[in-house]
């Protein structure tokens, strides 16, 4: 029996250990360990969902004791399993594995890939904050326009009981309540279940795709971060940042979906460089030479500009865009200079708890703040945060309206964003392609 460690942020790691490692005696799994996600750390996968021969569950540790860890467990091998890191700090774990005396494994598709009985679409990125969310969307309405049933499964953010989030199904925004989501998980299902669309998402992901498949035609694999998707694709649309050239081949594992990608969506053309965008068009041909491309905007919407324009703002941006996304302005930013603010404050010196900590870890977000809400406690710091901030106006380019979680003490515009295909419609005849196609 060889002994594991599966390094991951309560997401690929579970998945991989439920596909691979799950049940299998020549394995045992002696311990997660856990980063990118505040308060993972501490918890246990529970027995529950574990399966056989973990009868106390497993331990969840803090990453940052790694070397510890596989000394303690005397480990034999630890696999990497999460996204949205650059590839020189991938071979730097795998150097602490290295030195640690353990091998140092990557899943990859043959290993953790799930095959689905109905057809399936996979909307990835190159990286965090490319512009997932509004291409899932608009594949959900073309996939409606055709009339046929689907349904959206969500990359997991379990980050709460885990055997209450084995399989989670969300028809109405009473589920949100029911399930007691974060902000991070209302922003990704809302706006689907808004449109009429059912979200499953969760721990299990074979128990979730057969509760997907009982209700849908097309399962719609909703990407996390710039992760692998988790079903075998029918399609396989991978979506790269025009403001972030170059990382298309440098951060792990979206340069694996550039190169896997059918289809190439390179999206905010409408207010990226157009040198950007043709050096990234450049760059994504020489990874994928087979791939369609095709360029997208993604145009931002206000209902009230007149409470930006010539005023004072705050800007709250998504958080895990600004984050581990590591980018420095988002959909707030865009709208801001659009409809001509006089000013956005900075609100550092403001700024409370995990947020104002944010920033000494993530100082590219500059005079932005995060919509970070992993737990109550960061909910009420982020209240704070924003409220302290001497402003007329807040802006919130996040995919939900904090107003519904927060009481806030100046007026407060929320900007809303789509995917704009432009020139031909090739997403759509993409997306036909596959659906319409009987299987053999």
């Amino acid at each position: 029996m060889r002994k594991v460690i599966i390094m991951g942020a309560a997401g690929r790691d579970f998945h991989n250990f439920n596909v691979f490692f799950r049940n299998r005696s020549e394995y045992k799994v002696v311990c997660f360990t856990a980063t990118q996600i505040p308060n993972i750390e501490g918890r246990r996968y529970p027995k529950e969902l574990a399966g056989r021969g973990y009868p106390s569950g497993i331990p969840i540790y803090p990453e940052k004791d790694l070397s510890y860890l596989i000394k303690k467990y005397d480990a034999d091998i630890v696999v990497f399993s999460y996204s949205d890191i650059s590839h020189l700090n991938v071979m730097h774990k795998a150097s602490i594995v290295l030195a640690a005396d353990a091998d140092f494994w990557i899943l990859g598709p043959k290993s953790s890939l799930i095959k689905s009985r109905k057809k399936v679409i996979s909307i990835c990125a190159a990286r965090t904050g490319a512009g997932k969310s509004q291409t899932t969307r608009k594949v959900c309405e073309i996939l409606k326009n055709l009339g046929l049933r689907f349904s959206v499964v969500r990359h997991p953010m379990p980050y709460g009981d885990l055997r209450k989030q084995a399989v989670q199904k969300f028809s109405s925004l009473k589920d949100l309540d029911l399930h007691k989501c974060t902000i991070e998980e209302r922003e990704e299902y809302e706006p689907h279940i808004r449109s009429g669309t059912t979200v499953f998402a969760g721990v299990d992901y074979g128990a979730i795709l057969k509760a997907a498949e009982k209700i849908s035609d097309v399962v719609l694999w909703d990407g996390g971060n710039n992760d692998l998707p988790f079903y075998e694709p029918n399609l396989h649309i991978v979506v790269v940042d025009p403001f972030r050239v170059g990382h298309e081949s440098t951060y792990f594992p979206g340069e694996s979906n550039v190169r896997l990608a059918e289809l190439i969506v390179i999206n905010k053309v409408d207010t990226a460089s157009r040198k950007n965008v043709e050096t990234l068009k450049k760059n994504v041909r020489a990874l994928n030479p087979n791939a369609d491309i095709i360029e997208a905007a993604s145009p931002t919407y206000c209902d009230k500009p007149e409470l930006i324009k010539g005023k004072t703002v705050v800007v709250i941006e998504d958080g895990p865009t600004l984050t581990h996304g590591e980018m420095s302005f988002g959909a707030g930013v865009v709208a801001a200079r659009k409809y001509h603010c006089r000013r956005m404050v900075d609100p550092r010196p403001y700024a409370v708890g995990s947020i104002k900590k944010s920033y000494e870890k993530f100082p590219q977000m500059g005079n932005l703040i995060p919509a970070l809400g992993y737990s109550p406690t960061q909910i009420r710091e982020l209240e704070k945060s924003i409220n302290n901030t001497p402003a007329d106006t807040i802006i919130m380019g996040t995919p939900i309206d904090l107003r519904k979680f927060m009481k806030l003490n100046k007026p407060a515009v929320k900007i809303n964003y789509v995917l704009k295909e432009i020139g031909t419609h090739k997403l759509e005849a993409a997306v036909k392609r596959v659906v319409l196609k009987r299987k053999k």
